[in-house]
């Protein structure tokens, strides 16, 4: 079985196309490999995967419709792992016109490439940033998503809306992810865990929002695979000729306070953190929890990395990669 997997260079692309050809499919990757963090990081993704036997890297921006459609009648994929996206919270603050064309005109014309060319799967990225600033903890798939609070939150839950109208009109099999503070080696720089990290082995101060009282529900990288993969063989179940597009929130279901995870930080680096305290930015929120539940009994899997083991795998990785 062939699987496209967009976005492919990045984080969460590259340890899944890792994964995917371990398990024996043949993975197809595509990435516009853009600047919004360090190219060399993801170009050494890059060549880490393209040594991989049942791996075709195709350089391909999905705001091109007509590569991505003509990609799609070549290839006829049974599986479809969309992870592109202009990430980033604080960003789409400066730069509103990048999250319209990735997130919203790329997504559609993946939809519209998944209409002519069927997969039986769509596994789809969103994001636990949907949830805006609602009060009520844990977050459940079911709970009001109306007001986000930042563009790349409105950005994501406009995808969601997208894939529930192409399942329901065009028969469409789709998975939509609500990731939780994803974490681990091969990271990206924009995140706190990468610049932490950094700053503290510089000799520079961290930045810690709303005075530090925050809390995320942290996942590490290895669980966020683990459940993609099984939900690949596992697509939500339509009525009659209409398609579904189910939601599942993926977290550890366990928030941790931002203050113990920058001394998970410390104890793994073996230094003390100079810490800056600042206001809250805006299109940020106080705290993140994941009820998983629906997770769980979907695909018999819940994240089991704790932040302790998760910070001292990516501080292993970070000095051998850097050579520090």
């Amino acid at each position: 079985m062939t699987i496209l997997v967009t976005g492919a260079a990045g984080f969460i692309g590259f340890h899944t196309v890792q994964r995917l050809c371990r398990e024996g499919f043949e993975v197809v990757g595509v990435d516009n490999l853009n600047a919004y963090y360090d190219v060399s990081l993801k170009r050494a993704r890059l060549e880490l995967l393209q040594g991989l036997p049942q791996f075709e890297f195709l350089p391909l921006d999905i705001v091109d419709k007509s590569a991505l459609v003509g990609l799609f009648e070549k290839q006829r994929f049974e599986f479809v792992v969309h992870l592109a996206a202009q990430a980033g919270v604080r960003y789409s603050l400066d730069n509103p016109d990048v999250y319209g064309q990735s997130n919203l005109l790329g997504f559609l014309n993946l939809l519209e490439a998944c209409r002519q060319y069927p997969p039986q799967h769509l596994i789809y990225a969103s994001s636990s940033s949907v949830y805006g600033a609602n009060h009520k903890m844990p977050f459940k798939e079911n709970d009001p998503v109306e007001q986000p609070v930042s563009l790349y939150a409105a950005t994501k839950r406009a995808n969601e809306l997208l894939a529930y109208s192409y399942c329901h009109l065009y028969g469409l099999r789709a998975s939509g992810l609500r990731f939780f503070t994803v974490y681990g080696p091969w990271g990206r720089p924009d995140m706190a865990l990468f610049k932490f990290t950094e700053a503290m082995l510089k000799g520079r101060a961290i930045d810690l929002y709303n005075q530090g009282e925050m809390a995320r529900d942290f996942t590490y990288i290895d669980d966020i695979v683990e459940a993609i993969f099984r939900l690949l063989s596992k697509p939500p179940a339509g009525e009659g000729q209409r398609g579904a597009n189910r939601l599942f929130n993926i977290g550890r279901g366990s928030p941790v306070a931002l203050l113990e995870f920058v001394e998970c930080l410390e104890s793994a680096l073996g230094i003390k953190a100079q810490r800056n305290f600042l206001p809250m930015q805006e299109g940020d929120v106080v705290r993140t929890w994941a009820d998983v539940s629906a997770l769980a009994a979907h695909i018999g899997f819940s994240p089991q990395v704790s932040v302790d083991v998760g910070v001292q795998a990516f501080v292993e990785w970070y000095r051998a990669y850097y050579r520090l």
